[in-house]
């Protein structure tokens, strides 16, 4: 049995001490993180879980793609009828999407960069991923970005905790803190991750 069948009934809410802040500013960031989506824009969320990313991303039209049945069930209960089963390691959507999602789920690559060039063939405007710089070496990350046609990228730090739930003055300051360089960095040795937007040169931003 998969590890994540008994628990796909309620992930989002196990999963996030306080989802709605967390999922919200993860969404505003793949929005407008490298080239900004607009309304109308279609975004791929591989490895989607139950989907909950999808409530946060209004006007874009979104599918999702889970391995797991129980998720993809769980997805729909959610309302998220456009949740299908799927490996991201080979799922192909049926057209183009302006944005590929990928959060939690890159160390499921079999091959990084084979995965990299896989999602460049359909997708338009930019990869979103996030990336523990702890567990990757940023420069292989973007070598194999730059060798699958994603020869530019935007990282941000991402600061707000999964499992801590902050008062809403401690949010807009690890929001903040973001922005700050050096300090960001700094935290960014012992805990956090980043969020990568990859994109081609020359696309609309």
């Amino acid at each position: 049995m998969s590890k994540y069948e008994g628990v796909a009934h309620n992930w989002t809410e196990s999963e996030y001490a306080d989802p709605a802040p967390y999922l919200a500013h993860r969404a505003r960031l793949v929005v407008a993180l490298g080239p900004r989506l607009v309304a109308g824009d279609s975004v791929l969320d591989l490895a989607c879980g139950d989907g909950g990313l999808a409530d946060f991303l209004p006007g874009l039209h979104y599918r999702g793609v889970d391995t797991t049945p129980q998720m993809v069930e769980a997805a729909h209960r959610r309302g998220h009828g456009d949740v299908v089963l799927g490996d991201l390691n080979d799922y192909e959507p049926p057209e183009p999407v302006a944005a590929t999602l990928c959060f939690r789920a890159i160390y499921y690559a079999r091959d990084r960069r084979a995965f990299f060039q896989h999602v460049r063939a359909y997708t338009t405007k930019k990869l979103v991923f996030d990336l523990n710089p702890r567990q990757y070496r940023l420069d292989d990350v973007q070598r194999d970005l730059r060798a699958a046609g994603f020869d530019r990228a935007v990282l941000r730090p991402f600061l707000l905790p999964q499992k801590t739930a902050l008062a809403a003055p401690l949010r807009r300051l690890a929001i903040a803190l973001e922005r700050s360089g050096p300090p960001a960095r700094l935290l960014l040795r012992f805990r956090f991750t980043y969020l990568c937007a990859a994109f081609a040169a020359g696309t609309n931003r």
